[in-house]
């Protein structure tokens, strides 16, 4: 049939292979999560080739279960097996990206957000039928601690470091005293790491989310600057006649119900000689130019989580390719009279937009 209306059957075999392929990562994907879940890659990450038994001793784990398990990751390249020796090993260039918490590479984050929002689909089904969303409390409790270890590495290592230093006069402020304010603040790590790299700024962390501003005050806690840092649950017309030097919200603002409003509410926020720091995903409202790996992954997350959360509350659902252009009219809208794209060395790191009174 396929030859009668003129299709390469060749083609239409490769596309078929692809289908599998893809079928295969999906489900790797399970096999990933229970990795990072269970310590697996840890208990890799030394380099040293083990055998089945070796491992199963080494974590206690049922070994049938693990042959499986490792057979899934050699054949999917993330571990090496020799069948003379019958070892796996982990090659050590994986730990940074498997296994090491404190590494800029660490990706459990991501592997762990795969689980809860694949199980999302059915949801977001019902609402290409019939509009509307998935609300945030529809999620699993996990995805707030997936999205904490998403987006540590950011926090460990490069808003300190890095972005607070290539905005203007901001490092100074929060060095002799100056207040912050980090809405949508989430579990709480970037005003946790302010705290902790400048002891003298009065920072405030917010979000509309109860159980994430539970997981922030005992995030504070653990860190040992509770006293340092006030997290509180708000929406951001709650900050309204409050007044910060410096005002961050960490991709927040594409998933927002109403972002213009929320912009105009922390532009009010802002002082007069203060700055606004808007970080969002480093992609484009235009499709073409997002044909690439960040665009393969992001199209499926916005659609199961950024897009459909704003939706489900009557929102804007702007999803995650808001791009500099609608990010420079929003401000420009919201009051901000600056904006600034502060260049950056790594195109796969979130964009940084400096906006100023």
């Amino acid at each position: 049939m396929s030859k009668a209306i003129g299709l390469d059957n060749a083609k239409v075999e490769q596309f078929s292979a692809r289908i599998m392929e893809d079928y295969g990562n999906t489900l790797r994907g399970a096999m990933l999560y229970i990795g990072d879940q269970l310590g697996l890659f840890k208990a890799l990450a030394h380099g040293e080739a083990v055998t089945l038994e070796e491992l199963a001793d080494q974590t206690g784990f049922n070994a049938r279960y693990l042959r499986e398990w490792l057979g899934s990751m050699a054949t999917g390249n993330y571990v090496t097996y020799d069948p003379q020796t019958k070892r796996y090993r982990m090659p050590p260039e994986f730990a940074p990206v498997l296994a090491d918490e404190d590494s800029p590479y660490f990706a459990g984050g991501i592997i762990q957000l795969s689980v809860p929002f694949v199980s999302m689909a059915p949801r977001v089904i019902e609402a290409f039928r019939n509009g509307g969303g998935c609300p945030e409390e529809a999620f699993p409790i996990e995805t707030w601690e997936g999205m904490e270890r998403m987006t540590m590495p950011w926090y460990k290592h490069y808003l300190v470091q890095h972005w607070i230093p290539s905005l203007d006069g901001v490092k100074a402020k929060l060095e002799t005293g100056g207040s912050v304010l980090d809405f949508g603040c989430g579990s709480g790590l970037a005003a946790i790491t302010m705290a902790k790299a400048f002891p003298e700024a009065r920072i405030v962390g917010c979000d509309f989310h109860p159980p994430s501003i539970e997981r922030a005050r005992a995030n504070a806690e653990a860190a040992g600057v509770a006293d340092r840092v006030q997290f509180e649950v708000s929406d951001s017309d709650a900050l309204v006649g409050k007044k910060f030097d410096f005002v961050t919200t960490f991709v927040v603002i594409h998933d927002a119900t109403d972002p213009q409003q929320m912009l105009k509410d922390l532009r009010e926020s802002t002082a007069d000689d203060g700055t606004y720091l808007m970080v969002e995903l480093n992609l484009s409202e235009d499709l073409h130019e997002n044909m690439n790996l960040f665009g393969r992954v992001m199209y499926p997350q916005s659609t199961l989580y950024c897009m459909t959360c704003s939706l489900s509350h009557g929102g804007a659902g702007i999803g995650a390719f808001m791009g500099e252009k609608r990010a420079r009219q929003m401000g420009e809208a919201a009051g901000f009279s600056r904006f600034r794209k502060v260049p950056s060395e790594r195109p796969a790191m979130p964009a940084l937009f400096e906006l100023k009174p």
